[in-house]
């Protein structure tokens, strides 16, 4: 990968057994090596195990353990957060089994659980219990976490939260901003309960390491009476990614853009059949390979942008994200198994035609045909959306379709991964607008509407599918502020096709609603309200509008008798 995220870290840890008879703290560190520290970061994490459930000690380490194991284990492109809430989860659930296979409530696997992942410029802070996570910032030590406690009386508490202890998990995320000199203390209650702030500081500040400062910890906190376990561990941030735009740029044109290609024309062992599609950006390229006769989909970068180093960054991306989606419903990203000397990447040859062409020559679909073709573009957006990847770009013609109606999603050019855009790179990422008419008006308008604009895309394309029209005329193209947006009217499809049931269209309009807080907000939503009539759905808008206005009737005439009535009581009050 281009991007460097290679933070440079110095740590130390220790763990004492204190005055109890075992110790049942566990903690660790995991730093990986190359591409996954860029895309998944550093780990550092702490658990206590809780002394009045017998596997306490069993249930940190377990949380320690599985949690390293599984945390990358996770897709490469998915956020921090996403990646640790669903690995946390699963963690959860296995100690609330294990609980509840013994008779005994003694016998419980819980424990506190503080973790932190730095990730390019970003901490991202988990937690859960009485365990802690602090900051040391320029010679001050600021607290980030709160403890999980209810107090029972004035000298007793107990966790009101913790690994294990229900089924349902509800963990503090937050991210924090790093600097080179940062240094983040993580320790359990039997150090942090005994010792001041300042003494903590104090004690950080005259160790000679890390690893000693930890030990000084543990023994000052032993020292004022901790009658618990005594672990703590400190990471220090010695540097971040801070690579020049001159460095990044450097990486990106490593290789160069191939020439103008032609029929006949050979590159890296493959000839090209013929030119597909070309724009401003993008050129596309049947191509054989000349080794095993294979016919694949070349894509090049346009000439016009062999010095815009945002540009490249999204090119050379496309083929990363691209690779890490498989669906049938998607085009399938081949890697090539020889070295490339140019810029390009290959996809899988589709027969077939564009949706949009389709959609033009076909006189009339059945419904059961068209409802089909949507669930294939609907699987394929799932497939996108299970990596944090947004389509953004959804259209007609970004969509293949075989003479057998078997649907692909062939373009990647606009797509938005959560997980990359979390490190941070030297330059202002290119941005690119989906097609006015089928991408989300509110996301061209600056804001990132995540999967509703990926839904918006699906509504518009069923809605043309199922008329033959746009479901806002030409009017999204005269839409520059927000205004513009808000005086829009949804003209209902069945305007165009007395077919359709209210139910549907009223799906449709959901769908492709303006305003993102009355738009669905899941893909599976608005299928199944495709699919099945929904019963609020059912209800005619002119009676839907006439309760609505008889609802409002009566609230008034309530307000009104409810207002007269209190007149009437304090006039009869006065009068005595």
């Amino acid at each position: 990968m281009h991007i460097n995220g290679e933070v440079r870290l110095t740590t130390g840890q220790y763990s004492e057994t204190g005055r109890k008879q075992r110790n049942e703290d566990c903690l660790s560190f995991f730093m990986p090596l190359g591409n996954l520290l860029t895309t998944k970061g550093a780990v550092s994490l702490i658990a206590d195990g809780v002394s009045t459930a017998e596997a306490g000690g069993e249930a940190a380490e377990l949380c320690v353990r599985e949690f390293i194991n599984d945390y990358f284990d996770t897709p490469d492109i998915w956020t921090v957060k996403k990646s640790a809430q669903r690995v946390l989860t699963a963690i959860n659930r296995n100690l609330y089994g294990k609980s509840h296979e013994f008779l005994s409530a003694e016998r419980g696997y819980i424990c506190t659980l503080s973790i932190i992942i730095i990730k390019s410029h970003t901490a991202h802070l988990f937690h859960i219990g009485d365990s802690r996570i602090y900051r040391l910032r320029a010679g001050e030590l600021e607290l980030l976490t709160i403890d999980h406690i209810t107090p029972l009386s004035e000298s007793n508490s107990c966790l009101s939260r913790a690994m294990g202890m229900d089924t349902r998990l509800e963990i503090d995320y937050r991210k924090v901003a790093i600097e080179p000199g940062d240094v983040f203390l993580l320790s359990t209650d039997g150090v942090h309960d005994y010792l001041s702030p300042e003494r903590k500081v104090e004690i950080i500040n005259q160790a000679p390491d890390l690893h000693q400062a930890c030990i000084d910890l543990t023994e000052a906190a032993h020292a004022t009476g901790s009658p618990d376990n005594l672990s703590c561990q400190l990471v220090r941030i010695d540097s971040l990614p801070n690579e020049s735009l001159n460095e990044l740029t450097d990486k990106l044109t490593q290789l160069p853009f191939p020439p103008e290609l032609s029929k006949g024309m050979k590159i890296d062992g493959y000839k090209v059949e013929r030119e597909l599609y070309a724009s401003t950006r993008s050129q596309l390229y049947l191509v054989s390979d000349m080794a095993s006769g294979q016919e694949l989909v070349m894509k090049t970068p346009s000439q016009n942008f062999d010095d815009d180093p945002a540009y490249i960054e999204r090119f050379i991306m496309e083929e990363w994200v691209g690779s890490r989606i498989k669906s049938p419903y998607v085009v399938e990203v081949i890697t090539p198994n020889r070295p490339k000397n140019f810029l390009y990447y290959l996809m899988e040859k589709v027969e077939g035609t564009t949706l949009e062409d389709w959609i033009e020559e076909s006189l009339a679909p059945s419904p059961a045909e068209a409802i089909g073709v949507i669930k294939q573009i609907a699987l394929g957006l799932e497939a996108f959306h299970q990596k944090e990847t947004l389509h953004q770009d959804l259209k007609p013609s970004n969509v293949m379709i075989t003479e057998d109606l078997k649907v692909k999603i062939v373009d990647f050019g606009s797509v938005f991964v959560a997980g990359v855009n979390e490190i941070f790179v030297p330059l202002q990422r290119d941005r690119i607008l989906g097609t006015v008419n089928y991408s989300d008006p509110v996301f061209r308008l600056g804001a990132n509407t995540g999967i509703q604009g990926d839904i918006f895309s699906l509504a518009a394309i069923t809605y043309e599918m199922f008329t033959k029209h746009l479901p806002y005329g030409v009017a999204l193209e005269k839409c520059e502020k927000q205004q513009q947006l808000r005086r829009l009217s949804y003209v209902p499809a069945d305007r165009y096709n007395e077919i359709l049931p209210e139910w549907f269209d009223r799906a449709l309009e959901k769908g492709l609603e303006i305003n993102t807080e009355k738009r669905y907000n899941a893909l599976q939503d608005f299928m199944q309200d495709l699919t099945h009539p929904n019963p609020e759905f059912l209800i005619p808008r002119e009676e839907k509008i006439s309760t609505k206005s008889s609802m409002i009737f009566w609230q008034i005439l309530f307000l009104v008798w409810f207002v007269s009535t209190i007149a009437l009581v304090v006039l009869f009050l006065n009068g005595d």
